[in-house]
């Protein structure tokens, strides 16, 4: 097995700088960061409850340690917004991360051991 093949780890560029996506493109962008991540967490799809629109997508999360929240994604980047699915909390002065590894860092201490275990049966592999 090669890296490439693991969800995720041949697109880690891509979720960086979202500049001029429209509605369609930042949808996508939210899909294939579901798709990257899904193998360290116990569940994420994107919302579709809360509107999609040209500079804004919501993809719900559920955590290993079964955390659930609503993440935005835009331009800026992705950030938590709520504590629970599709619930978006204004009053929240989260950071923006890069990207939803970073962000995922924060909130999941098992997605750091999941993703540390899949990143060394995908090396153990190479031998």
């Amino acid at each position: 097995m090669d890296l490439s093949s693991m969800s995720g780890f041949e697109n880690i560029s891509e979720l960086n700088g979202f500049e001029g996506m429209d509605m369609k493109d930042m949808q996508l962008e939210a899909e294939a960061i579901v798709n990257n991540v899904l193998f360290a967490v116990n569940n994420m799809f994107v919302s579709k409850s809360l509107p999609c629109a040209d500079n804004v997508a919501y993809v719900n999360v559920e955590t290993k340690e079964r955390n659930r929240y609503c993440l935005e994604l835009t331009e800026a980047g992705l950030r938590m917004v709520g504590y629970a699915f599709d619930q978006v909390e204004n009053h929240l002065q989260i950071p923006y991360h890069e990207t939803v590894y970073s962000l995922l860092d924060t909130l999941s201490p098992a997605y750091q051991e999941a993703f540390g275990n899949v990143l060394l049966q995908r090396l153990e592999a190479l031998k």
